[in-house]
């Protein structure tokens, strides 16, 4: 017999929530089989058995919180099939009554679905209530079936009785939210603006567009120009490269460019390792492939994680301004914003431009303003005059 335990997280990462078996109590596994998925902020991995057996008891329920380390169920070597349900060695919880067998993440389904339990014929294990047979069911709560739904709003209503609907946060959503909320609290984060004219760039796009395209197999976007703009300025200002461990700062003389990738489950950040050895045809070919990855679930850890800067871009949404959150444990970050032309001062006439306004946030406690204003300055030098990045990016 042997517990099957959470593994190594990764880096800052030591908690995680179960988030589906994929075995059953009493289910044969085998040795490399996967039986139980877990949930971090960063990715979600699967946990697989160490040997052949039977999987005897599940003592972490779905949307449990574990450690590193701890256990999420027994595995019996060979022996018999067992019956026991999950969580039969865990406190009892109110999601477990004398009611119809589901498990806490079946029965969330239900009541967000409006669907009485005690309705719903069990096609699972000892009558158990799976996924499908919420599917298949047409009872909701307190309504008659009928062939759509109908809503009648009255004048005089109360709040209580509006339309609305309580949707729980995933375990990804709210480890994202507990440490966007730590990283404000444990560093002195300042922000800084500046705007760059992007002139210069849409031109360089727009002639080498087609070329690029034909001779390498993707599209010549932004990302390369500011990876390789942010890694100039970077080797100028080294300490917003750097993190802070204890009263030491760890200056990193490598750079590992971290890309926000927003998902259905919330932002990602995966790491372009040693961007500054890459090709502009690198660059875009690898925040391609990660963003393409992010969006599907498919980024493993190590991809994830030892960023030492991050770049953030609001403005494929739209945005105009924003404040970008520190990625902690990094002291800095960059983030982009939406193109939009507006009248300037050029030579001393009025010319319409493509402007960007950029912010970098960063760590006050070891970056000075005058560093932060400078470092956003060169970026904003490298943009507008591109040749400069071939030359000393």
């Amino acid at each position: 017999m042997s517990e099957l335990k959470v593994p190594e997280l990764g880096e800052s990462v030591m908690e995680a929530t179960v988030g589906r078996w994929l075995k059953q109590a009493g289910e044969a596994v085998k040795l490399g089989e996967a039986i139980v998925e877990l949930e971090t902020d960063k990715v979600n991995l699967e946990v697989a058995a160490e040997e052949d057996g039977v999987l005897s008891n599940i003592v972490a329920n779905e949307g449990a919180t574990v450690s590193v380390g701890s256990t999420l169920a027994v595995v019996q070597a060979g022996g018999p099939p067992l019956v026991a349900e999950p969580g039969d060695n865990a406190p009892p919880s109110g999601e477990t009554d004398n009611g119809p067998r589901a498990t806490p993440d079946v029965r969330r389904l239900a009541r967000e679905k409006g669907i009485d339990l005690h309705h719903v014929s069990g096609s699972g294990p000892r009558g158990r209530v799976v996924r499908e047979d919420l599917n298949a069911s047409s009872s909701p709560v307190g309504l008659p079936s009928t062939s759509g739904p109908s809503i009648t709003v009255s004048s005089q209503t109360s709040p209580a009785t509006r339309p609305q609907e309580r949707v729980a946060m995933s375990s990804r959503r709210q480890t994202i939210a507990r440490r966007l909320v730590d990283a404000q609290h444990q560093a002195a984060m300042l922000t800084t603006f500046n705007e760059v004219d992007m002139t210069q760039v849409l031109q360089v796009r727009a002639r080498r567009r087609d070329a690029f395209k034909d001779r390498y197999g993707i599209g010549l976007g932004f990302m390369s120009f500011f990876t390789r703009a942010a890694v100039g300025a970077l080797k100028q200002f080294p300490r917003l490269n750097a993190e802070i461990q204890g009263t030491d700062m760890i200056l990193k003389h490598y750079y590992d460019i971290g890309v926000a990738v927003s998902t259905e489950g919330g932002l990602v950040v995966p790491v372009i390792r040693d961007a500054d050895r890459l090709s502009f045809a690198e660059i875009e070919q690898q925040v391609a492939d990660l963003a393409t990855r992010a969006r599907q679930n498919k980024l493993t850890l190590p991809e994830l994680q030892g960023g030492s800067f991050t770049i953030t871009n609001g403005g494929v949404f739209g945005s105009l301004l924003s404040t970008p959150i520190l990625n902690a444990p990094q002291v800095a970050i960059l983030g982009m914003h939406k193109i939009e032309e507006r009248p300037i001062a050029v030579n001393g006439q009025v010319a319409i431009r493509p402007m960007m306004y950029l912010a970098v946030s960063y760590d006050h406690r070891i970056v000075d303003g005058s560093e932060a204003v400078r470092f956003l300055v060169t970026i904003k030098e490298f943009l507008e005059d591109p040749e400069k990045l071939l030359l000393e990016g």
